[in-house]
């Protein structure tokens, strides 16, 4: 796939984590910057989906295949719009420490997603 776009996508998710993380030790919510910083890496999410289905459609295969390729595709777009929501219903520092998680597995599925396309030997 395009691995600077995945390590890109994984160091602002950790980012992210350590950020809403901050925000929890301190015993707060997330507030609307969060919201900005989970914005920003859904949109990376989002190129790396389309990014994604476009190298599919180039004839490019995963080494994992193309449905799991799609699904953790479709997951890590998932994954922080989810945490965010939920944060907005849990108004106290665990909704900070949901976004942490999701951001956390987030970077993870990056990792499983580099493993999927065959380790970027078939970018």
């Amino acid at each position: 796939m395009l691995t600077p776009l995945t390590v890109t996508l994984a160091v602002a998710a950790l980012a992210l984590a350590a950020w809403c993380g901050w925000a929890a030790y301190r015993d707060q919510p997330t507030k609307d910057w969060h919201f900005i910083g989970m914005a920003v890496v859904t949109l990376l999410a989002l190129v790396q989906l389309v990014v994604g289905i476009v190298q599919l459609a180039q004839g490019r295969d995963p080494a994992d295949g193309a449905v799991i390729f799609v699904s953790y595709l479709v997951g890590v777009l998932a994954c922080v719009p989810v945490v965010g929501l939920v944060s907005l219903t849990e108004r106290t520092k665990w909704g900070s420490l949901t976004v942490v998680a999701g951001a956390v597995v987030l970077a993870v599925l990056q990792v499983r997603l580099y493993d999927i396309w065959g380790g970027g030997t078939g970018a």
